[in-house]
């Protein structure tokens, strides 16, 4: 069996989930989520438990299992805590700074670049350097995330551009004048 599949998932006090057929939501203080499990996987709830089984010892039920269990935990986490991400700015006169929801980012092109992120996530910037994504779903944050990171992902020779906070690019020399 999954190591991580056949672990009973606890639910908090503050958080409702409804199993109906295939379909899973969970409601929260911060929100609810739903999601469509597929049908081989088995959800049950069991008193203040969430339990996964599968049909098979298939190596696709196999994979499902643990699957659908970290899926369903990470729904869990996201309507109880929330997820976030930080993204650092580098680079001489690179900034970030909030227009209502969204954040204009000036990084070094000849434009000011608008990003306006999905309803459910919020932006927020700290610092004129520093900007977080911040919501619900664990999917849509890293997406987001990763949507910002791609406007000017760092580059190797000087370092400038939009990483991840605790992210290391490994930096590359540049041209040697002189040496025969």
């Amino acid at each position: 069996m999954s190591r991580i599949g056949k672990q009973p998932l606890p639910i908090p006090e503050n958080v409702i989930v409804t199993i109906k057929g295939e379909s899973l939501t969970i409601k929260g203080p911060r929100g609810e989520l739903s999601w469509d499990f597929n049908p081989d996987m088995s959800v049950t709830r069991k008193d203040k438990e969430i339990v996964v089984t599968r049909s098979s010892d298939s190596k696709m039920h196999k994979a499902l299992h643990g699957l659908t269990r970290v899926l369903i935990a990470n729904m869990v986490e996201g309507v109880t805590k929330g997820y976030q991400k930080t993204l650092k700015i580098s680079g001489i006169g690179y900034t970030a700074e909030m227009k209502g929801c969204s954040v204009l980012l000036n990084i070094g092109f000849s434009h000011p670049v608008l990003f306006t992120p999905p309803e459910d996530i919020t932006l927020s910037v700290p610092s004129n350097l520093v900007v977080t994504v911040s919501g619900i779903d664990k999917q849509k944050v890293g997406e987001v995330a990763a949507k910002l990171r791609s406007i000017s992902p760092p580059e190797p020779y000087k370092g400038k551009g939009i990483r991840y906070q605790g992210e290391y690019i490994r930096r590359k020399a540049g041209k040697k004048v002189g040496v025969k």
